[in-house]
């Protein structure tokens, strides 16, 4: 028992490390990005939307959990909810959305993954099949990647000059986004199996 705690304990503490660097960054970028407009790579996309979504998106975790008054704050879920929002911004501050040709595919995929594995670790109870994980899944990461599309016309690109190439990158970006959702159910419902790792 006490060989167990330990290296649980540790991991934990990284984990919890991790997501406050995570949302420290996060915030850092959204601080610089209203300080230094023009050096953030958001600018003439959707930086509002982005400025007022993105803290949004990195503290609906703790604020629900606060409000709930729960114990046992889950830091995997919390960094894995904070990445994409972080990720995105520090992609877009290093311009390589627009110098690394597969960078935004990467990103709806990967992204996804991410946010969607985290909202699965923090929202769905443990005792759903690996089936109905998965489907819960597919749902939200559909769902999400419709709704984020959709922000993205209205907020810019319908004034842009990628409304040309919109209609592929929107269907390109949508089956990414869903498969990434996709092997994020299938990996917590694996990891969450009696046979898998307690997350």
């Amino acid at each position: 028992m006490t060989t167990m705690a330990i290296p649980l304990t540790r991991r934990t503490n990284w984990i919890r490390y991790g997501a406050l660097a995570v949302k420290l960054l996060l915030f850092a970028l959204l601080l610089a990005a209203l300080v230094w407009p023009d050096l953030s790579g958001i600018k003439g996309k959707a930086s509002t939307a982005r400025l007022i979504v993105y803290p949004i998106g990195g503290m609906v975790l703790p604020l629900w959990w606060w409000l709930r008054r729960k114990d046992n704050f889950p830091w995997l879920a919390d960094l894995l909810m904070t990445l994409p929002w972080t990720i995105d911004l520090l992609g877009n501050r290093l311009n390589l959305f627009d110098t690394v040709d597969w960078w935004d595919d990467a990103m709806h995929f990967v992204l996804w993954a991410f946010l969607t594995a985290g909202v699965l670790l923090a929202f769905v109870p443990r005792n759903l099949s690996r089936p109905i994980t998965t489907f819960v899944a597919l749902g939200f990461g559909a769902t999400a990647a419709v709704v984020w599309e959709v922000g993205e016309y209205v907020a810019f690109v319908r004034n842009s000059p990628e409304l040309r190439t919109a209609y592929t990158d929107t269907l390109g970006d949508l089956t990414l986004g869903t498969l990434g959702a996709l092997l994020a159910g299938l990996v917590v419902a694996r990891l969450r199996s009696p046979s898998g790792f307690n997350v």
